[in-house]
C-alpha cells in the first residue's frame, strides 16, 4: 500500500488505485474494486512556474494544476502529489519525478529569487502527534532532494509539518483520503 502526500494543486501521474478486496454474493470469489482514481499526469515545470508566479488575475487553473489561494492576498502555491510508502518519508520513484518538475521550476528566472515554504499534509490515519511528525519528515524530505539534487539553496526553502491540520478532503477521524496527503507549495516572495 502507497501512502501519498500532496504540494496546493492535485496531479500525479500514474500508479494504480489502491484496491480493496470486497466480498462477492453467493459465495463467488471477491471483487477487487479501486478505492481512488487514478491520479493525474505530472505537471510540467512550466505549468508550476506559471501556478507560482504571482498574478493580479487571482486564482487560476494551469492544466493540471489547481491554484490554491487562501484569503484576499494569499501568496501563489501549488499542491502536488508526492508519492511515499506508507508510513515513510522516503521519496518513491514517481516522488522523484513530480519534484523533478518542482525542482526545474524552482530554477526558473521567474521564481528564482523566491523564497518558499513547503507543506507536508497528512490525512486522518493514525493519531494526530504521529500525522504531524510524519508530515513534518516528509516536508523535509522534499526540502532535502530539492536541495541535493536541484542545487535549490536550503536558504529558499522552508519545511513545515502540518499533519491533520488544512485537510483538502474534510473527513472524519481515521479515513483514508489520498488527496489530503500532499505537499503545499507556497511562494513567500523575495
Amino acid at each position: 500500500m502507497r501512502a501519498t502526500l500532496t504540494l496546493a494543486a492535485l496531479l500525479l501521474a500514474g500508479a494504480p488505485a489502491l484496491a480493496q478486496t470486497q466480498p462477492a454474493a453467493s459465495g463467488a470469489a471477491p471483487v477487487t474494486a479501486p478505492l481512488a482514481a487514478p491520479a493525474a499526469p505530472t505537471p510540467s515545470p512550466h505549468q508550476i512556474v506559471n501556478a507560482l508566479t504571482p498574478s493580479a488575475n487571482g486564482p487560476a487553473t494551469t492544466r493540471g494544476i489547481r491554484v490554491v489561494h487562501g484569503g484576499h492576498a494569499a501568496a501563489p502555491s501549488v499542491s502536488l502529489n508526492v508519492d511515499f510508502a506508507t508510513g515513510s518519508a522516503a521519496l518513491t520513484p514517481q516522488a522523484k519525478k513530480v519534484l523533478g518538475s518542482l525542482g526545474t521550476a524552482l530554477k526558473d528566472p521567474k521564481l528564482a529569487g523566491d523564497r518558499f515554504r513547503i507543506e507536508g499534509h497528512t490525512d486522518t490515519v493514525g493519531s494526530p502527534a504521529y500525522n504531524q511528525a510524519l508530515s513534518e519528515q516528509r516536508a523535509r524530505a522534499v526540502a532535502s532532494y530539492l536541495e541535493q539534487t536541484y542545487a535549490i539553496p536550503g536558504s529558499r526553502l522552508e519545511a513545515v509539518g502540518m499533519g491533520e491540520k488544512g485537510l483538502l478532503v474534510p473527513t472524519p477521524a481515521q479515513t483514508p483520503e489520498a488527496r489530503n496527503r500532499r505537499v503545499l507549495v507556497v511562494n513567500k516572495g523575495a
